[in-house]
């Protein structure tokens, strides 16, 4: 049953691709902002490399 949901969920972000991404990408970009503020800026480095990388793990799963 769920990996007929998970299928179903993937199929409809790959219908919707553009817009998986640039959500993904505009979300990824606002909460690391936000918790590299919470963290005093402690942790920008670590902070920026999940931020470059989330865009192509999606497009990874999407299949680009």
């Amino acid at each position: 049953m769920f990996d007929n949901i998970k299928d179903q969920a993937l199929n409809l972000a790959k219908e919707h691709k553009d817009t998986v991404e640039n959500v993904t990408e505009q979300a990824v970009e606002k909460v690391g902002d936000l918790v590299d503020g919470v963290t005093g800026h402690k942790f920008s480095g670590q902070i920026d490399a999940v931020q470059e990388q989330a865009p192509e793990q999606v497009a990874k799963l999407l299949g680009d």
